[in-house]
């Protein structure tokens, strides 16, 4: 049975109260009294840990009243009645409005105890369920893909929520492993074109000579060791998504081509004459400066312009180390489940290392570290390997107490006076850090 759930006794009686306190206590079944409705109502909040027990027959507010209320608050929650001699048409009614069971007095311990017991189960099991379903909608939200409660991060969700939506070209740009795939997949998932193909091509892995039919498709035997058509990506990506990762990579003569189908919005697959008409939003990732390869001649500034309409700026992890024990935690959490181990407790060392390390592969590496440190490996791979650069002590010790403050934040909905308690810490001396970090609402 679920240990962390709580009976809640509504009686005014208090040798009743006291009797059934008593009963549950005796088995290690955690409960609470109160002796009116009132109480009871002002105790509850939305998704009570637990199940409820009233007496019909209470001062004020009686206990059907109260299964209403409750009832209206929360559908599952468990609700179980008292009722007194004589009073089983009322219980059937009760029943009929969604009571979850009803004892009629003098009951048993034993009777109580049972019936206790079965409710708490239903909750338990009714509670998981909503966790589930909350983690994926939260694994699903923005929030939940881009992590992080930096500014920049903060800021680049905005800015996705905004652009997702529109048909406009984005141009992504940051160092490898800041994630800019993860953006161009965000990108197309909240946008309408969502039920449409998202087509990935890395501009930098291919040779030139098969980058052509590889963009753009190829008819039978249009060069030798062509057996059969081939759809290009543009073609494959039609009413979706075409995302051009390194797209710096791209040779000079096909990026006249590329910018030739952004403009027509036609192609020709390799040895045909036939347009054929393509509809795809171009999303493109570079670790380079575009602007400054088109005045260099490397880069056709034309599709420079085509392709930047939107541009994104992911920031490497060395600039928003606040956001590295969430994201460390949530890749030790993936990895755990992935590699069916216990997630392990972070240590001093490891937390320190995290912290000062200066993270040149960025998230990529991150993940690295984290599912290293699933297996039981040494997260890093000897004490000197990161670079000192970057952060002291102090900025650690900062970074960390920002986290920490953070998620207590988050976790108490923006509430100080709770935050403040579950760190203990004062009131007055948490508002000054809230203020100091930019953690407000």
């Amino acid at each position: 049975m679920n240990n962390d759930l709580t009976v809640l006794i509504v009686e005014d009686d208090p040798h009743v109260l006291l009797g059934c306190q008593q009963a549950l206590s005796l088995e290690d079944i955690p409960c609470e009294g109160v002796g009116s409705a009132e109480e009871a109502l002002a105790r509850i909040g939305d998704n009570f840990p637990g199940i409820v027990i009233s007496d019909i027959r209470l001062p004020g507010i009686d206990g059907l009243e109260l299964l209403t209320r409750l009832k209206a608050r929360d559908r599952s929650l468990p609700v179980v009645l008292i009722t007194g001699h004589g009073d089983i048409s009322m219980a059937v009614g009760a029943m009929r409005n969604g009571a979850y069971d009803f004892m009629e007095k003098p009951f048993s311990p034993e009777r109580l105890v049972e019936v206790a017991r079965r409710a708490l189960e239903q909750r338990g099991l009714a509670r998981e369920v909503w966790a589930l379903r909350r983690q994926l909608a939260e694994r699903d939200s923005l929030e939940g893909r881009i992590i992080g409660r930096s500014p920049a991060m903060q800021n680049l969700r905005e800015l996705i929520a905004n652009v997702a939506d529109t048909s406009a070209n984005v141009l992504i740009e940051g160092e490898t492993g800041t994630g800019k795939e993860l953006v161009a997949r965000c990108l197309h998932d909240f946008s309408r074109r969502q039920s449409q193909q998202f087509v990935a091509l890395n501009c930098g892995g291919l040779p030139e000579n098969l980058f052509e039919s590889e963009i753009f498709g190829h008819e039978a035997n249009a060069f030798t060791g062509a057996g059969k058509r081939r759809i290009g990506k543009i073609e494959h990506a039609h009413g979706g998504t075409l995302f051009l990762d390194e797209v710096e990579s791209m040779p000079i003569p096909l990026q006249i081509k590329l910018l030739r189908v952004l403009q027509e919005r036609t192609l020709e697959r390799l040895g045909s004459n036939q347009s054929v008409a393509v509809d795809c939003r171009v999303i493109a990732a570079t670790k380079s400066d575009l602007d400054e390869l088109g005045r260099a001649g490397e880069f056709r500034s034309d599709l420079y312009y085509r392709l930047n309409v939107v541009t994104l700026e992911l920031p490497p992890l060395r600039e928003r180390r606040e956001d590295i024990l969430q994201l460390f935690e949530h890749f030790l959490l993936q990895s755990s489940l992935r590699f069916d181990r216990a997630v392990p407790e972070l240590d001093n060392q490891t937390l320190s290392n995290l912290m000062s390390h200066d993270w040149p592969g960025n998230v990529r590496e991150l993940r690295n570290v984290a599912e290293r440190f699933a297996l039981g490996l040494p997260a890093f791979k000897k004490a000197g390997a990161q670079s000192s650069s970057g952060l002291g002590f102090a900025e650690a010790v900062e970074a960390f107490e920002r986290n920490l403050l953070g998620d207590a934040l988050q976790r108490s909905g923006g509430n100080l006076t709770q935050a403040s308690q579950e760190l203990g810490m004062a009131k007055t001396t948490l508002f000054d850090k809230v203020k100091k970090y930019g953690l407000g609402h």
